[in-house]
Parts: C-alpha cells; sequence; structure tokens
C-alpha cells in the first residue's frame, strides 16, 4: 500500500485523541500533521466516522496499522468526496457550454471537458490507487474557477480562500486570483481601449474581499494565534530542510539541472578534474528525501528558488494586469502560474503537476493552440507519476488507464478541431512516441538487468529528465502563444 494511507490514518488518530493545542506537535510517528487547519478539521470529522470501521485505526501508537475495514473506509471517503469534485465540473462545463457548436454530443466541448476532467488519468491514480483526498480539494478550486468566469467574484474568493487553508499547494496560483480580482472586480470600468479607468476604482469591492480573506484566515488560524502556535504550524506547512527535491524528482527544471550536475560530476571523475573524497555524500539520486549540496553547479537555496519563482509568474500577471482578456486571460495566468511554480519552487511534488492540468482542461476543447499544448503537457506530466505506482500487478494497469485516456485525449480533440490545422507538429510527435521505449526500458527491460542492484535510481532519474523536457516546452510554448496573443491585441487595438 501506498505510505499515504498511514499518513492519513495517522492524521485521524491525533485530531481524534487529541486536543486542538497537540496537533501540530505530536511526533510519534513520522508522518506528521503538515497540512492546513481546515485539513486538520476535515480528518476530525473523517474521525468520527472512521470509529464505526474499525476503531484501532484511529489509536496513535498503532504506527502502519492496516485493516481490511481501515482500506475501504479511506478508499470509501475518498470516493464520497468526489461529489464536490463532480459537481464542479458540471459548472465548469456550464460555462463553457455554447462557446463552439457541434452537431454531435460526442464532440461537443462540454462533453469533451466532463471527460477530460472526470476521467483524469492523472487524478485517477493519484487518488484511488496511489490514495489521496486531492479530488474534492480540486472540486474546491475548479468550482472557483467556474464562479470567477460566471462573474460571481465573491464566491470565488470565498472558495479559494478555503482552499488555500485545506492545502497550502493552491498559493501557486494566488496571483493569478488577486489580480484578476483585483482588476476585474474592484476596479468596475475601463476605458474604451481596454485600458484601466482609475477613477472606477472600488472601495466597498476591496473591503468585501479583505473580509472574506481575513474572516477566512482568521477562523483557520485563529485559534493556534491565540494559543501562542502560529509559528509551530508555519514550520509544519513550510518545511525546507527537506531539500530542494521530493524523493521522486518532479520532471521540472530542477531536474535537468540535477541531472547536468550527476553528469558534469561523473566527467569530472573521469577526467580526474574532482576529488572523489570532497563529494558530497547526500547524493541526488539516493532517493532520500533530505538537504544537499550539488557537486559541481552551485548549490540551489530556498530563496534562489522563489526569486526564480516569482520572476517565472511575473509577465504572466503583467499581461493579466494590463490585457485581462476577461476569463480565458485569467485561466492562462493560473495555468503559468502553476507551471511555473512546478517548474521552480522549493520540493516540488511531483504531483503538482495536476495542478497545471486540470484547469488546462478547460482552454483545450476552446482553442487548437491551446489544445495541443494540452496534450503534450498531459502526456508527459501522466508518465511522471507512473513510479508512484511500482508494484508489478500496478503495471499494467496503470498503462491501460493511460493508453485510454491518451487515446480518448487525442482523438476527440482531433475531432473537435478537424477543421484547424494539426495540433501538433512532427518534432512534437516524435518526442511524444519516444515515451514508449522509455516506458518499455524503464518498466520491463531495466529491472532484469544487473544494473538494477548497482543503480536502482536509474528509472526514475530517466522518467524525470525525458518529461521535464516536455513539460518545461509545454511551459514555454505556453508563454510564447500568451505573450504573442497580447501584443497582437495591443497592435489591433492602436
Amino acid at each position: 500500500y501506498s505510505t499515504d494511507f498511514e499518513v492519513h490514518r495517522n492524521w485521524l488518530a491525533i485530531t481524534h485523541n487529541l486536543p486542538l493545542s497537540q496537533w501540530y506537535y505530536e511526533a510519534t510517528s513520522e508522518w506528521t500533521l503538515d497540512y492546513p487547519p481546515f485539513f486538520a478539521w476535515f480528518e476530525y470529522a473523517l474521525s468520527h466516522v472512521a470509529k464505526y470501521f474499525d476503531p484501532k485505526m484511529l489509536v496513535i501508537e498503532n504506527i502502519n496499522y492496516t485493516s481490511p475495514a481501515t482500506i475501504f473506509f479511506q478508499r470509501f471517503s475518498v470516493i464520497f468526496t468526489d461529489i464536490l469534485f463532480i459537481y464542479a465540473v458540471r459548472e465548469c462545463c456550464r460555462w463553457v457550454n455554447g462557446k463552439r457548436a457541434a452537431k454531435d454530443i460526442l464532440e461537443k466541448p462540454t462533453f469533451i471537458l466532463a471527460v477530460l476532467l472526470l476521467w483524469n488519468f492523472g487524478l485517477l491514480i493519484v487518488d484511488h490507487i496511489h490514495f489521496q483526498y486531492n479530488g474534492f480539494l480540486f472540486g474546491l478550486m475548479l468550482l472557483s474557477v467556474a464562479r470567477l468566469c460566471q462573474k460571481r467574484y465573491l464566491e470565488s474568493a470565498l472558495l479559494f480562500a478555503v482552499l488555500l487553508h485545506f492545502k497550502h499547494i493552491y498559493v501557486y496560483v494566488a496571483p493569478a486570483y488577486g489580480i484578476y480580482l483585483l482588476r476585474s472586480y474592484c476596479f468596475t470600468a475601463n476605458n474604451a481601449d481596454g485600458s484601466l479607468k482609475w477613477r472606477s476604482f472600488s472601495l466597498l469591492h476591496v473591503t468585501l474581499l479583505g473580509l472574506i480573506v481575513s474572516l477566512v484566515s482568521a477562523l483557520s488560524l485563529g485559534p493556534f494565534i491565540v494559543l501562542g502556535q502560529l509559528p509551530q504550524v508555519l514550520s509544519r506547512l513550510f518545511p525546507f530542510r527537506r531539500g530542494l527535491c521530493h524523493a521522486y524528482w518532479a520532471p521540472n527544471f530542477w531536474a535537468l539541472y540535477n541531472a547536468l550536475d550527476k553528469a558534469l560530476t561523473i566527467l569530472g571523475l573521469k577526467c580526474n578534474l574532482l576529488d572523489p573524497t570532497k563529494i558530497p555524500k547526500a547524493s541526488m539520486t539516493g532517493g532520500l528525501v533530505q538537504e544537499f549540496q550539488h557537486t559541481v553547479l552551485p548549490s540551489v537555496t530556498p530563496l534562489a528558488t522563489l526569486i526564480c519563482t516569482f520572476i517565472a509568474i511575473l509577465p504572466s500577471v503583467f499581461c493579466l494586469w494590463f490585457k485581462p482578456q476577461g476569463p480565458r486571460g485569467f485561466l492562462q495566468c493560473l495555468v503559468l502560474c502553476a507551471l511555473s511554480s512546478f517548474m521552480f519552487g522549493w520540493h516540488v511534488h511531483e504531483k503538482a503537476i495536476l495542478l497545471a492540468i486540470l484547469p488546462l482542461s478547460l482552454l483545450s476543447v476552446q482553442r487548437a493552440k491551446d489544445a495541443g499544448i494540452y496534450l503534450i503537457l498531459t502526456t508527459t506530466g501522466h508518465l511522471s507519476l507512473f513510479p508512484l505506482l511500482f508494484t508489478p500487478p500496478e503495471l499494467p494497469i496503470k498503462i491501460l488507464l493511460m493508453l485510454l485516456f491518451t487515446v480518448y485525449s487525442f482523438s476527440a480533440l482531433k475531432s473537435l478541431f478537424r477543421r484547424e490545422r494539426p495540433l501538433l507538429n512532427w518534432l512534437e510527435t516524435i518526442y511524444l512516441i519516444q515515451l514508449v521505449p522509455l516506458e518499455v526500458f524503464c518498466e520491463i527491460i531495466f529491472p532484469l538487468t544487473p544494473w538494477k542492484r548497482h543503480f536502482p535510481f536509474v528509472p526514475l532519474l530517466l522518467t524525470s529528465v525525458y518529461c521535464a523536457l516536455g513539460v518545461t516546452y509545454a511551459w514555454l510554448k505556453l508563454y510564447v502563444s500568451v505573450l504573442t496573443e497580447r501584443i497582437s491585441a495591443r497592435q489591433k487595438a492602436e
């Protein structure tokens, strides 16, 4: 079973048995509570249902405890909370409905979007095979996106504020929300050329947004502020000592950076340019969550990743402020913020790629260019999740599910935009095809070789680095598309 079963079992036990003042101090298990307070209260609520299935799962000292009843409850709780995700998908489809006409219901953008979201391969394996509660969290995000696109701004702000206090990873896309709400809700009118009319600024609207954020934050963090435990809570939420990368490298810029450092290290040792005794012991290919030092390239600090992330999202935020272009512009900025944070963030998990893939689905059914980017990002991003399912019985399951989703995505979007240019060029097609021999080597050939004993991390490294190339390409292509679109719009306005 995935370690996340024990993570959430332990959180159920902590919140069920201990007073609020001890939730973020308890450390019997290595899987300490490191999600925001709203998620802790969510676990607390679940624990009062869990006791009717198997009370032993709620004993803090029962580390790594499992039973059929425990597994059934955890699986069922994920399925039940996905109701919110299903409702959010419905609301997103209602917004998209009518933007493109189609005679066949199977070719309608709303039907395709519903399948791309509800049948998303990454979300399916992460939640229902690997085990996590991402479904209802993404439901909150998509519902807030739908409300914003429907110009129900206060509802959107409330939903997103609540979401941030369920899981703080969504701070990745907070700049898109903040800028768009300020630009479209707090400034109530534009000039004829689309530029901002400064006199239309609404102090009332700013106050309402501020009240929503303040009240939600007070409800979440207030008890811990009163107890004087806010620093402890924040130290759990932002554990910078875990190192630049997760145990498995997320396919981002740092995966390429680490691979280059390893290649230069090997080259330096072969050419006698490096002293073997001075190479750091904390190896980047050890598969451990820890702090480490790069050997040849400069070591990366949390501050450096923050600066890189800020620089990366700045152009998208700039475009959203000066040329918002309605909900479409907001979605573009949201995806770019998510991808930029994924590319350059500190200790990014591979599962965070879903934060960009799911909202990009809304754009993929509206324009051919976005559909092409979506196909590249989903194919590489989803394949990068394969190492999460590492047991032999899971191999045919993940391959079959990935094939079904990928084939449908390509065929549905190709049919939707059949009258427009091809979604992928020949170079992009070749890159994606090469994922097949990569997977065959990593999953079938490599385990049979003697290299597996001495270099067990090689399949993870190859998967991460190759997929990082595709994710980086999709990020750059989307950025170029957005900037080109904004420049073209400005030239037409002039």
